[in-house]
């Protein structure tokens, strides 16, 4: 539950930039996968084939495996370029925690300042304080409200923060970027 600076107080942790740049790069992943399932492994499997026994044939197992993997991941990709898609920004809250809110939170044993954002998993950066909405602490984030106490669990601890600051993906939204000066 380490603190982050907080020089980069208006972060951008959600917005339709994000989100659409995210999309790019899971349909590119689909693409590329894509292309493996269609075009490669079929070619690889065939001469796998060619070598004989298939019973005894590690090649073949090994490509066998692989196109399992694809598929899987194609499916995956898919499912999740669709959740992504039906995000809509205007129906989150700005009034309470959500997804790209920013918290400021302050911990009420020791007084240090912990900044989060909160990003969809593809994009959690805990270098950056960004942590997934789905995360134990995203959970325990989401629908909480400025001055609010919030209790944080992890593995290696529980501690009880205060809420000092929200920034909604709505204000985070209308505050210039930081990011670009990075």
């Amino acid at each position: 539950m380490g603190c982050r600076a907080t020089s980069s107080r208006r972060s951008t942790g959600g917005g339709r930039m994000k989100i659409e740049a995210l999309l790019d790069e899971l349909r590119r992943e689909f693409n590329k996968l894509d292309r493996e399932f269609r075009q490669e492994l079929p070619k690889k499997i065939q001469a796998a084939r060619e070598l004989g026994d298939l019973r005894e044939n590690g090649e073949y197992e090994t490509i066998k495996d692989r196109q399992g993997f694809v598929k899987a991941r194609m499916a995956f990709l898919q499912q999740r370029i669709a959740e992504i898609s039906k995000i809509d920004l205007k129906a989150i809250p700005k009034d309470r925690v959500a997804l790209g809110s920013t918290v400021y939170l302050m911990d009420e044993e020791t007084g240090g300042e912990t900044v989060y954002t909160l990003v969809v998993p593809e994009l959690m950066d805990s270098a950056r304080g960004w942590i997934s909405v789905a995360s134990p602490i995203g959970r325990s984030l989401i629908g909480k409200r400025e001055g609010d106490r919030v209790v944080l669990t992890t593995p290696s601890s529980t501690r009880a923060f205060e809420m000092m600051k929200l920034s909604t993906l709505h204000d985070n939204l209308q505050a210039p970027s930081n990011e670009a000066a990075s």
